[in-house]
């Protein structure tokens, strides 16, 4: 509905070369480039400019893509409401999430509305935060359950409506034997002088560790880096040091690891729901936002938000 030269223009802005909006479109980087050829020349106007090995938009070219990201939210609303003059909830949702919320509320929800609605087919993306909103942004998913992070976009973000979905503590991760281990609840600064196991540069744990740290008065020495929690806490689990790990998080029941809990104060994660915008009253898109906060509210571990 909305012409697929604007979203080659909203794409570039998003990635700042050519080559990258097109693989992110699918497309080759000829074509994309000949459509934003062929929008200048129909606007009579120059969209874009080259700065140094990128090229950004011009004045013009930021004007039109306001009115760029307005047309696509009022594309997915008259999606949404075209949607709800069909009967039942058929079709496909597409549902993204950090490997936590996949693996703890993902795959529950999915699996939930897939068995109630036999019309409807649930697929499962697992990614990181950004890349969850980079897939919603060329529709290669529905919803997204996402954290907020340096990278991701703000919350008054034209494309992308953003909703609390819940809270969840972190604790502190020691191996059996540690001298934390045995204590009911502890402050982070009394880890602050040991070694400290985070996610990879890209992965929003290192970014969770990071922070709780420096909340806590200290900066933590990193003495081993993983992709996800079985990594994190297998190091931990032979003494290479300690980490923060989220109640959602599940780790393999083999390792020797403890979970302690933290006071003063309990660090958290916060995690959104993220759509495009205008796309949250699409009744497949609607049933999915519905189930995944089902799904969060029979935990005990966590703190549902915005009900």
């Amino acid at each position: 509905m909305i012409d697929p030269r604007l979203q080659a223009l909203r794409l570039l802005h998003e990635h700042g070369t050519v080559t990258a909006a097109a693989a992110a479109l699918h497309l080759t980087p000829s074509t994309v480039s000949q459509q934003l050829r062929g929008l200048a020349r129909e606007l009579d106007v120059e969209l874009l400019e080259q700065v140094g090995r990128r090229v950004q938009l011009t004045a013009a070219g930021y004007a039109l893509l306001r009115h760029a990201d307005l047309l696509a939210a009022q594309a997915e609303s008259a999606r949404a409401e075209l949607a709800a003059h069909r009967a039942g909830i058929a079709g496909v949702l597409r549902i993204s999430a950090m490997p936590t919320a996949l693996g703890a509320l993902g795959a529950l929800a999915a699996a939930r509305l897939r068995d109630a609605n036999p019309g409807l087919t649930v697929e499962l993306i697992e990614d990181e935060s950004t890349e969850c909103f980079e897939t919603l942004l060329v529709g290669d998913s529905d919803i997204g359950i996402v954290l907020p992070a340096p990278g991701t976009p703000a919350s008054d973000d034209l494309r992308f409506e953003q909703r609390p979905l819940l809270s969840e503590p972190l604790d502190l991760l020691v191996p059996v034997g540690h001298s934390l281990a045995g204590r009911g609840s502890v402050a982070l600064t009394e880890a602050a002088a040991e070694p400290w196991i985070t996610g990879r540069d890209r992965v929003a744990h290192r970014l969770v560790v990071s922070a709780a740290c420096a909340a806590a008065g200290f900066t933590p020495r990193i003495a081993g880096q993983a992709l996800h929690f079985p990594g994190v806490a297998t190091m931990v689990a032979h003494g290479f040091g300690v980490s923060l790990v989220p109640r959602l998080a599940v780790l393999p029941p083999e390792l020797a690891v403890v979970r302690v809990a933290l006071h003063d104060p309990v660090p958290v994660r916060r995690h959104l729901t993220a759509v495009r915008r205008g796309s949250a009253e699409h009744p497949v898109i609607a049933a999915g936002l519905d189930v995944i906060r089902q799904v969060c509210r029979e935990r005990t571990d966590i703190t549902v938000l915005g009900d």
